[in-house]
């Protein structure tokens, strides 16, 4: 009986397995590699002076988590929470946790490098930096979240 790889045998294959979100119609992919749990929509309280795409925080197994929109962090129209809203929360480089909320988690799949492909229109307009490429499959285009661009301040000096 063989054994299903795992995220890190998969790289070594040339694969990437990614977690397959929607944004509204759009399939958005987040490397399963930083995601940390998948949680159904809850209440969450809001914190003062955070940045507008900041809906607040939820408490996670005792831990304070913060929660982003990624419709508001990419200049979407506002979240419409139905029962397919999900948080994924992601583990930052530096161990701290947040969360983004999605229309709906679709699937996890596997990618393969060759079938990635870095967008050839300029990466610095402000919605394209939010991406690390572009993954194709069969039934269509995923677009590749860069974590730490999503999560990144931008300097108002």
């Amino acid at each position: 009986m063989s054994e299903i790889p795992n995220s890190e045998d998969l790289e070594v294959l040339g694969e990437i397995q990614y977690i397959v979100i929607k944004l509204g119609e759009e399939a958005y992919g987040i490397p399963i590699s930083v995601v940390d749990n998948i949680v159904r929509m809850q209440r969450t309280t809001r914190v003062p002076k955070g940045q507008p795409y900041y809906i607040g925080v939820i408490n996670l197994r005792g831990e304070i988590v913060p929660v982003m929109s990624i419709r508001r962090r990419f200049g979407l129209e506002e979240d419409e929470f139905t029962n397919k809203t999900r948080i994924i929360i992601v583990k930052l480089e530096d161990q701290s946790l947040i969360g983004f909320i999605v229309d709906e988690v679709k699937e996890v799949v596997n990618l393969d490098a060759s079938t990635i492909e870095t967008p050839s229109f300029k990466l610095s307009e402000e919605k394209a930096a939010f991406l690390s490429g572009i993954g194709k499959q069969e039934d269509g285009l995923i677009s590749l979240l860069d974590i730490d661009s999503v999560v990144a301040e931008q300097r108002r000096d």
